[in-house]
């Protein structure tokens, strides 16, 4: 899956979600990837001197386009550092968007469904997981090695709820990115944009945070990133992700006012989600309660900040109440945010 701070080289739209055939004629829908965000998205935080210059980053905007699914479990063991041509792509028909659930063997399937997905059940929540983290440092060879380290503990949170529910799991995958690389959700700047999830796929964005964002040695607010991208990868797993593409489409695109409203419940749940894991990982291994709360009061600071051009992840104020009660209820059902009002998700 991301938000937030008025970059200063520009700011990167989200890909757009085709628009529906109307009865006009062809709509053509464009997959729009601008300019990076310097600010916090799906996650991310622009360094100020005061939190109310901070907005959404891109890293959570972008919509998963579900063409490729990762079925290996194998993670690259090295940083990656891959360069590439950074000119959009654009897509060519305005037909519905041609979407696939992650590919898994007989047994549990993905349900296509928002707030009647299992994952939102009574009663199900992350399990107590145990995270054994290396020392932390800012380099991107420190940080890659403190989230694969943290990879297994939110392994071991979300696996048995996924199946409690009777969804599928397969582990994320990881690229810690030092230059700038394209993805099949679009291209992602190394120094300019927060961390994205796409396709089964989480992508560090090492340097932003530590440079652009300045986060210092606070290995926490690492962990919260990577937490909130994880919660995307379990939206993708359920069939959340994939009927919020749908939903968006068939309101007419991303960019609309109703779509707008849709990316904000899909980015909200997912800081939700994000904190839920804090929750059941605090108090056990290497997340002790300074950690925790770094976590939780870095993402409390993020959201729609005034200087952002889109309201796509919702309102400070209403980030930080998602955050707060996936943290105090460790509940999927309280992160149920395609069931609350349009007010609940401004």
């Amino acid at each position: 899956m991301a938000p937030w701070a008025q970059p200063p080289g520009g700011y990167q739209r989200p890909p757009v979600v085709p628009r529906r055939r109307s009865n006009t004629g062809l709509i053509v829908a464009g997959v729009l990837v601008v300019v990076a965000v310097l600010s916090i998205g799906g996650i991310g935080l622009v360094a100020s001197m005061n939190s109310a210059n901070r907005v959404a980053d891109s890293g959570y905007t972008a919509i998963p386009s579900y063409t490729n699914t990762h079925t290996t479990s194998a993670r690259p063991s090295t940083t990656t550092t891959t360069t590439t041509t950074t000119t959009p792509s654009r897509a060519t028909s305005s037909a519905r968007p041609t979407t696939s659930t992650p590919n898994t063997p007989a047994g549990p399937r993905a349900v296509i469904a928002l707030g009647d997905n299992p994952m939102n059940a009574e009663g199900l929540g992350a399990m107590a997981a145990t995270c054994d983290l290396p020392k932390f440092n800012t380099s991107p060879q420190g940080q890659d090695a403190f989230y694969r380290a943290a990879l297994p503990c939110l392994e071991q949170a979300w696996a048995p709820m996924l199946q409690r529910a009777n969804l599928p799991y397969q582990p994320v995958q990881l690229q810690t990115i030092t230059s700038d690389v394209s993805t099949p959700c679009g291209n992602r700047s190394a120094l300019q944009e927060t961390a994205l999830f796409c396709d089964g796929v989480i992508y560090m964005t090492a340097r932003y945070y530590s440079e652009t964002e300045g986060l210092g040695a606070h290995p926490g607010k690492y962990l919260g990133v990577l937490a909130h991208e994880y919660g995307h990868h379990v939206q993708w797993l359920s069939g959340t992700l994939k009927a919020s593409v749908q939903a968006q489409y068939d309101a007419g695109g991303w960019d609309t006012e109703k779509g707008l409203e849709i990316n904000r419940r899909k980015e909200l749940q997912a800081s939700c989600l994000g904190a839920m894991f804090i929750a059941a990982a605090v108090g056990r291994g290497s997340v002790n309660q300074t950690i925790a709360q770094e976590a939780i009061e870095d993402e409390s600071q993020r959201g729609d900040w005034p200087k952002y051009p889109y309201r796509d992840h919702g309102s400070p104020e209403l980030n930080k109440a998602w955050v707060q009660q996936g943290y105090q209820t460790n509940r999927t059902s309280a992160c149920n945010t395609w069931l609350a009002s349009s007010a609940d998700v401004a």
